[in-house]
C-alpha cells in the first residue's frame, strides 16, 4: 500500500457525527438483542441502511444496491444474542468514514486486494468469534442485498453450519416505539416540513417549472438543517395532479391549474410527511367546496387525537366523515403509514393502516409516528385532493406538528 493511504486509513479520525448518545445506541443493542432472544435467533446479519443507523448511526450516500456484478453489497453489522458488542464489516474505501458516522466499537474491513466482495471474509470473522453455528436471521425483506447476493449469504450461513431465518421483523418492530430525543428529530423535522411547503407556496406561479418548485423546496429544507429526503419529492400540476407518485418535470405550471406537492422534511433521517394542493388563480366553486370536505378530515381527527388511539377508532371516524360529506365515492387513497428513520428509496415505515382497518385493536402508543392521507380524485378532473398530516402520539398528548393550512391553497 501507498504511504498516504496508509497514513488516512490508519491515522484519519474526522470529529464524530452521531445523532444520539452511546448509551442509547446501548440500549437499542440490548432491545433488540432480546428481540432476537424471543425469536429464538443467535445471530442477526443486518443489511438494510434504516437497520445499520439504527444500530450504529451508519449512513452514507451509496450502498451499491444496484451495482455492478463485480461490485455487490456485503457490507453489515452482525449481532449477537450472547454479545454486548456488535461487529461491523465494510470495504476499505469506508474505513475512515466508519469512525466518524458510527458508534462501531469493532469495525473489521474487508482485505484490500478483495475490497469489494466480503463474504468469505466476514464468514471466516464470524466462524473464529465462534457466532456461527446457530440460527441466522437475514433481513429477507430488505432490497438490500438483491436476491442474488442474499442467496450467495444465505448459502455461505448454511456451509458453516448454520440454518437462516427472516429476521426482518426484529428491527423493523422495535423502531415502531421512538425514544424522547426520536421524537425530538421528529418535530424539527416537521419544523423543516413547513419551511418547504412555505418555499412552494412562494415559488408556484404561472410560467415556472414543477422542477423550478422542487428546486426552491429542496434548497429551502436543507438552509434550514433539512437532509434529503428518502423519496423524491413530487411536484405535480395539471392533469398530471391527478397522480400521486409522478415526478417533477419541465413541465411549465399554467394559470388554472392544481397543483400538488409531497414533502417530508428530515432532521438525522427522521422524517416528518405532508402533503399539500395548491390552485393557480381562482378555483371553480365546486373545486374548491370538495377540497374543502376532503382536508375538514383533519380537524375531525384533531377532536380525537391522543395517546392510546386504536386504529380502529380513528379508521371509524374519519369513514363516518367522509359519508356524511358524501364523498367516499371518489376516494383515492385513504389510510397511513408509520414514519421515522428512511433512506431512499423509501420512507414509508413498517406499519400500514388502510380503511379496511376498522375493527383493528392496534393502539397509537405514546412515542409513535404515522401520517393520515386523505386522496380524493375531485371534480372537473382537477386533480387528486392531496392532503397528508403527520400524527405525533407523544407521552401525554398526541398533535399534528406541522402547521401549513390544511385547505387548498390558493395561488393569486
Amino acid at each position: 500500500m501507498g504511504q498516504n493511504r496508509d497514513r488516512v486509513l490508519e491515522q484519519c479520525n474526522p470529529a464524530m457525527e452521531l445523532g444520539f448518545s452511546l448509551a442509547e445506541y446501548k440500549s437499542r443493542l440490548q432491545v433488540v438483542r432480546r428481540h432476537m432472544a424471543a425469536s429464538n435467533i443467535d445471530l442477526l446479519w443486518l443489511m438494510a441502511p434504516e437497520s445499520l443507523y439504527y444500530v450504529s448511526g451508519y449512513s452514507c450516500e451509496w450502498y451499491q444496491a444496484q451495482s455492478p456484478k463485480q461490485w455487490p453489497a456485503t457490507s453489515g453489522i452482525a449481532v449477537h444474542v450472547d454479545h454486548d458488542d456488535f461487529i461491523m464489516f465494510d470495504t476499505p474505501s469506508e474505513r475512515v468514514m466508519c469512525r466518524f458516522v458510527t458508534c462501531a466499537d469493532d469495525i473489521r474491513t474487508f482485505p484490500i486486494d478483495n475490497r469489494r466482495d466480503g463474504i468469505g471474509f466476514i464468514m471466516d470473522e464470524l466462524n473464529s468469534e465462534g457466532w456461527l453455528g446457530g440460527t441466522v436471521g437475514m433481513e429477507l425483506y430488505s432490497y438490500r442485498p438483491n436476491p442474488a447476493i442474499s442467496a450467495r449469504f444465505r448459502v455461505a450461513f448454511e456451509a458453516a453450519g448454520s440454518s437462516v431465518t427472516d429476521g426482518s421483523d426484529i428491527l423493523r418492530e422495535v423502531r415502531w416505539l421512538k425514544s424522547p430525543q426520536e421524537i425530538a428529530y421528529l418535530e424539527n423535522a416537521a419544523r423543516i416540513t413547513d419551511i418547504g411547503i412555505e418555499a412552494a407556496k412562494n415559488t408556484i406561479r404561472p410560467g415556472v417549472t414543477e422542477l423550478d418548485v422542487y428546486g426552491e423546496i429542496i434548497h429551502a429544507m436543507a438552509k434550514a438543517g433539512g437532509e434529503n429526503p428518502a423519496i423524491t419529492l413530487p411536484v405535480l400540476s395539471g392533469p398530471k395532479a391527478n397522480t400521486g407518485h409522478s415526478l417533477a418535470s419541465r413541465k411549465v405550471i399554467m394559470a388554472g391549474e392544481q397543483v400538488n406537492i409531497d414533502v417530508s422534511g428530515v432532521y438525522w433521517r427522521y422524517h416528518a410527511n405532508a402533503a399539500r394542493s395548491f390552485y393557480v388563480g381562482e378555483p371553480p366553486r365546486d373545486v374548491l367546496e370538495f377540497h374543502h370536505k376532503s382536508s375538514g378530515v383533519f380537524d375531525v381527527i384533531a377532536s380525537i387525537l391522543r395517546p392510546g388511539l386504536t386504529v380502529g377508532e380513528l379508521v371509524r371516524t374519519a369513514r363516518q366523515y367522509y359519508d356524511e360529506a358524501g364523498i367516499w365515492s371518489d376516494a383515492g387513497w385513504v389510510g397511513g403509514y408509520e414514519l421515522g428513520i428512511g433512506f431512499p428509496p423509501d420512507w414509508v415505515g413498517n406499519f400500514v393502516y388502510e380503511m379496511t382497518d376498522s375493527d383493528s385493536e392496534r393502539v397509537f402508543e405514546p412515542r409513535t409516528c404515522v401520517n393520515f392521507e386523505s386522496q380524493f380524485f375531485s371534480p372537473r378532473m382537477a386533480g387528486i385532493t392531496y392532503y397528508i398530516c403527520t400524527l405525533l402520539f407523544k407521552e401525554e398528548v398526541a398533535e399534528l406538528p406541522i402547521k401549513a393550512p390544511r385547505q387548498l391553497i390558493v395561488i393569486d
